[in-house]
């Protein structure tokens, strides 16, 4: 789930929770695509530590033995639960959701997952059933009458209602606002398209190098899209259609957050730490773009809330990264976690990820000092091509890393190595520099411009002195 502002729609429960929580208002995912993101939170370290990118390898197999943070919890007298998305599921986690090494129990996924992609969308001209993108429906037409984000739902408080006094961990992931944009239908009536805002840039823009651009493959191919005959790869969504989908977004975002709240209310919240995040987030239009899988703030902003007992509320500006999540909530269960790998890149016993408390702590977010966020994303090709989107490890060829900081996003697309696993800052694909200050929606690239001269030359020493 992208981060959504009230601009967009207002979250009821979600937004309650922040209301009395630390919320980070500015925490990126280390990669805008699911098993990446999800490796890296669960085990604190960045994709190029993984050494995935895409889906198809354990890290176990591959790189090394590292511990995540679930299994660490469970090794220090926790019972440790998986319900739903938390893992992706298949190769990237050994087909297993790395069970039994950070679960207790085997995780648990919905029986109705299984008709995710079905044809069961209703045409408003037809009886006939089709794979769309937008996707309301009536829950009890579906198939076994219910969707997997209820069954997620039902698991988990059957699970917290059985709990004894033995401390816990539960890790409930909701697949929803995924897409295809299938929730209750209901939804729907709550997201009055002419209270639906247009992205102020739906069009490439000039500045863009070739390589930033993706072609939202797998956008294109569902029915409802792919009868619109949008020319490959550069054609962009109609007008009309912009507004639908970002209605669908947010009405499946609306879902969610009533299983939300409804999942809280069985939480004994003055006795438990509450984490709630997402691994990537999704362009909805913005510069042309839909999905996730680029650089740009919308595919990898996400909500990072810790609604932790007697501490105050906060709201802290500063960028934070999804792999700080591990140390602080080993940090938070008074679990002592294992060290930072700046200075220590052969260790199994360290992490990429900084420990969020001493921001937690501060009287003030320290917005004014250098703080930053690091993502990266995979390119096949400078030119889009049809797997531009996901490519798999063997083809990909150039990699844009990308640095956050409080005013700027500073990106520059580098050769590759996929057997080596290194990188040429010297030949470049592309780069990219966006001002906050005055482009919100990172439309107008100024790596060019004159008076941002000193401000790149920082950057880039920046982001390469972080990139290991």
């Amino acid at each position: 789930m992208r981060h959504l502002t009230g601009k967009n729609v207002f979250l009821p429960n979600i937004q309650k929770i922040a209301r009395k929580s630390i919320a980070f208002e500015n925490a990126f995912a280390q990669q805008a695509l699911c098993a990446p993101s999800r490796n890296s939170i669960l085990t604190g370290r960045r994709p190029d530590k993984l050494h995935l990118y895409d889906f198809y390898s354990y890290w176990r197999d591959v790189v090394g033995n590292f511990s995540t943070f679930p299994q660490i919890f469970k090794e220090n007298g926790y019972d440790t639960y998986s319900v739903g998305k938390i893992f992706h599921p298949g190769l990237s986690s050994n087909f297993t959701d790395d069970y039994p090494y950070s679960w207790t129990e085997k995780p648990y996924h919905p029986a109705s997952q299984k008709y995710k992609d079905a044809a069961v969308c209703k045409s408003k001209h037809s009886n006939e059933l089709h794979k769309n993108l937008l996707c309301p429906i009536n829950v009890r037409e579906q198939p076994d009458g219910t969707l997997p984000d209820l069954e997620t739902l039902k698991y988990s408080i059957d699970l917290l209602k059985k709990r004894n006094d033995k401390p816990f961990l539960l890790a409930v992931g909701f697949h929803k606002p995924h897409i295809p944009l299938k929730y209750p239908h209901k939804y729907l009536r709550k997201v009055p398209i002419g209270n639906v805002q247009p992205p102020s840039m739906p069009y490439m823009p000039n500045e863009m190098p070739t390589v930033a651009w993706h072609p939202w493959t797998d956008v294109r191919q569902r029915d409802d899209i792919k009868n619109l005959n949008i020319s490959f790869p550069f054609g962009t969504i109609p007008p009309k259609w912009t507004l639908k989908i970002r209605q669908n977004y947010y009405a499946a975002a609306l879902y969610i957050d009533d299983l939300v709240g409804n999942l809280i209310r069985h939480v004994d919240i003055n006795n438990t730490i509450v984490v709630l995040t997402s691994d990537h987030g999704w362009s909805l239009g913005e510069n042309g773009l839909w999905a996730k899988y680029s650089n740009f703030d919308v595919a990898l902003r996400v909500p990072l809330i810790f609604k932790i007992p007697n501490k105050p509320p906060k709201s802290i500006l500063t960028p934070v990264e999804l792999i700080d999540i591990f140390p602080t909530i080993l940090t938070l269960a008074d679990i002592q976690p294992p060290i930072n790998c700046k200075n220590y890149d052969k260790s199994v016993k360290c992490i990429d990820g900084k420990s969020l408390i001493p921001l937690m702590s501060s009287k003030s977010d320290f917005s004014n000092s250098i703080k930053f966020a690091i993502s990266q994303y995979p390119r096949p090709s400078e030119y889009p091509m049809k797997n531009s989107d996901k490519p798999r490890l063997k083809d990909i060829k150039i990699m844009g890393y990308s640095i956050r900081t409080k005013r700027y996003r500073y990106t520059e697309w580098v050769e590759f190595n996929n057997t080596m696993f290194s990188r040429d800052w010297n030949k470049l694909y592309g780069i990219e520099l966006y001002d906050h200050d005055l482009d919100e929606e990172e439309s107008i690239n100024v790596y060019d411009k004159h008076k941002y001269k000193n401000v790149k030359i920082q950057l880039s020493h920046l982001l390469r002195s972080h990139v290991d």
